[in-house]
């Protein structure tokens, strides 16, 4: 694995030597960027993992890009607008041919600098909303944030459930979830829906906990999750409240493996397949769980989650999509072209995308939602993946 960690206002740093078939790959490396999300108050280390994982399976195993090896320059965010635009002025310097977003909260502030540079940005959910309300210059292989608060509360609906109450990390891109899109996403389906805030940097669950369960609302937890630490707090507060809804841990899974009995009957979405729900997989996506699996748990002080296998799959989508175009698209304009052109296109551990919109950046809508079951497995609620109401998705900015 060749990789160069750029942090912003650093030199490179070398990292040491990866799989024997790197060696392999004599053409001059394919530069990718990497906004990685580690520091700031609301750090997602399990994006690093899946992006080292992703290398060494693309350098290796997968062969490189038309034989060329992949260099990633990663650059440190810390949630900070000045940080993200520190991060795109050393990816120019570089010159790669693609940004990956690390589900960073100020993706948009890299983006001046890097559509003046013809460089597109890559990612899965594009978790700052602005980044996510317009199509220019970047292209995001999962759905909008959007549709998974709008299809988890499709589905909850549909099961009956009449009312929700729902936390997320203060943040300005919060607001526009809980403030704007909650209450019309209530009024079009009929439910009561309530959101609250908690801080990111010193959060009081137990309070938390205690503004959801007086209200004892069908179901009560997380938008979305900042870190899996986040959801074991939360669910270990809403227990001692004695709280009987249904707890919703929007992506997090490792409060199940503590207690999957006590876990049972929770919730959680997802933008791909994740591996404790392997078992209920078609085979093809099994073996590419595994696949997956394999190379992250391989990571040095590996963070395995929901954000290590997006990453990766964001990375292997990529590459794939890629490979099969030519040779020569190997520049910014040709990812941004080749990447805008997919159609039904199979991307990895998701669904079929087809990407290209004018208004959305997003290739797809689609989600998935599972319940936990007792042995520690988690089981999609639906047959297949679950397709939010379009005249909901239509009101929002960028989101169709």
């Amino acid at each position: 694995m060749v990789i160069a960690l750029a942090a912003a206002g650093c030199g490179d740093a070398a990292a040491p030597a990866g799989p024997a078939a790197t060696s392999a790959l004599t053409k001059p490396p394919i530069r990718v960027g990497f906004l990685n999300p580690s520091g700031g108050p609301v750090p997602q280390p399990g994006a690093a993992t899946g992006a080292r994982a992703a290398l060494s399976y693309l350098n290796g195993e997968f062969g490189g890009l038309h034989g060329h090896p992949v260099e990633l320059v990663s650059c440190d965010t810390d949630t900070t607008p000045e940080r993200a635009q520190s991060c795109a002025n050393t990816f120019v310097e570089k010159q790669v041919v693609a940004v990956m977003d690390g589900y960073n909260l100020s993706s948009s502030a890299a983006l001046p600098a890097l559509t003046a540079a013809g460089i597109p940005l890559v990612g899965m959910i594009p978790f700052d909303s602005v980044t996510g309300a317009k199509a220019e210059n970047r292209v995001f292989f999962a759905a909008p944030q959007a549709s998974f608060l709008v299809g988890a509360l499709q589905a909850f609906q549909s099961a009956g459930k009449k009312s929700v109450t729902l936390a997320l990390v203060d943040t300005p891109s919060s607001h526009q979830t809980i403030d704007n899109l909650l209450p019309v996403l209530a009024k079009t389906l009929g439910i009561e829906a309530k959101g609250i805030y908690f801080s990111p940097t010193n959060p009081n669950f137990t309070a938390v906990a205690s503004a959801i369960a007086q209200d004892n609302p069908d179901v009560g937890g997380l938008v979305a999750a900042p870190s899996e630490a986040v959801c074991t707090a939360l669910v270990k507060a809403l227990r001692q409240q004695r709280y009987q809804g249904t707890i919703f841990t929007a992506a997090c899974t490792d409060y199940i493996k503590g207690a999957p009995r006590q876990a049972a009957g929770g919730a959680l979405y997802s933008s791909n397949w994740l591996p404790a729900a392997s078992r209920y997989a078609p085979p093809e996506v099994q073996s590419d769980l595994a696949l997956a699996q394999r190379y992250i748990e391989a990571v040095p002080d590996s963070v395995p989650g929901y954000y290590a296998f997006g990453e990766f799959s964001l990375f292997v989508t990529f590459a794939k999509a890629m490979s099969a175009a030519p040779e020569s698209d190997l520049t910014g304009p040709g990812v941004l072209k080749t990447l805008k052109g997919l159609k039904d296109f199979p991307s990895f551990l998701g669904p079929n995308i087809t990407c290209g919109s004018t208004t959305s950046p997003n290739c797809t809508t689609q989600m998935l939602l599972f319940s936990v079951q007792s042995d520690g497995t988690v089981k999609p609620v639906t047959d297949t993946w679950i397709t939010p109401v379009p005249q909901v998705l239509a009101a929002i900015p960028g989101a169709v």
